[in-house]
């Protein structure tokens, strides 16, 4: 198969016939999250990583494309800061079980092969996990993709601070922040009865000092090399 131009890696910008003529694909659908980041990292933080490593897999691959991303999630966890817009996980659940279904419609033939959900918010886990199990018992090749990076701090630390200056420095602020820095298990008492707010004022679960562009290199190219090696047919 030809590799396709750079822009055609994404589904949106191909037309029907170029998605006919392409198949079987495999299709990574990034999910993210609309929610804060402490005092210096974007809204979206969680989209654009799962978007820049899907994108860098398709790249390197050819036969796959990234669909549009999933930009709400479930993040509930994070209601008390503002910006932050959740649908919670049964409405993730439901958009992700559907949008599996269109993919694999019945009867056959498919454009795609696969789909992989590649996950970029760890409140979605749930929703991800419930809407991969009923895809797969109903036949579909469905599966789901999240971030293991050993030692990484939970959320708007050091680990996603530095993937932020690798992939946009431009969008993360001065500040490097201090948070909760408890190992999560001790915080999810609290973090389930009132949120982040109840455990860190500041949004931050971990600490983004130290955090630099080339700390965020390394990560960024582990978490590609783990997902291009889980695709199906590798």
């Amino acid at each position: 198969m030809t590799t396709p131009h750079p822009e055609k890696r994404h589904l949106a910008s191909r037309t029907a016939g170029e998605v006919a003529a392409g198949a079987p694909l495999v299709l990574l659908v990034p999910v993210g999250s609309c929610e804060q980041h402490g005092p210096h990292l974007p809204l979206d933080t969680d989209t654009r990583i799962a978007v820049a490593v899907a994108e860098r897999v398709a790249a390197r691959r050819a036969g796959v494309v990234v669909a549009p991303a999933v930009s709400y999630g479930s993040s509930g966890e994070h209601q008390g800061f503002a910006g932050t817009l959740s649908i919670g996980t049964a409405a993730l659940r439901t958009v992700l079980v559907e949008l599996g279904r269109s993919a694999f419609p019945d009867p056959e033939p498919h454009a795609f092969a696969s789909l992989v959900f590649v996950n970029g918010h760890g409140g979605n886990h749930e929703a991800l996990g419930d809407a991969v199990d009923v895809l797969v018992g109903e036949g579909r090749p469905v599966s789901a993709w999240w971030p293991s990076i050993a030692g990484g701090d939970a959320h708007a630390g050091r680990t996603e601070t530095s993937l932020l200056l690798a992939l946009d420095a431009d969008a993360v602020g001065p500040e490097r922040p201090v948070g909760a820095t408890e190992p999560l298990g001790a915080l999810l008492g609290s973090l389930r009865s009132g949120g982040v707010a109840a455990v860190a004022s500041n949004g931050v679960l971990g600490d983004a000092t130290g955090a630099s562009a080339e700390e965020g290199d390394a990560l960024l190219a582990a978490l590609i090399e783990d997902l291009a090696a889980r695709l199906p047919g590798t």
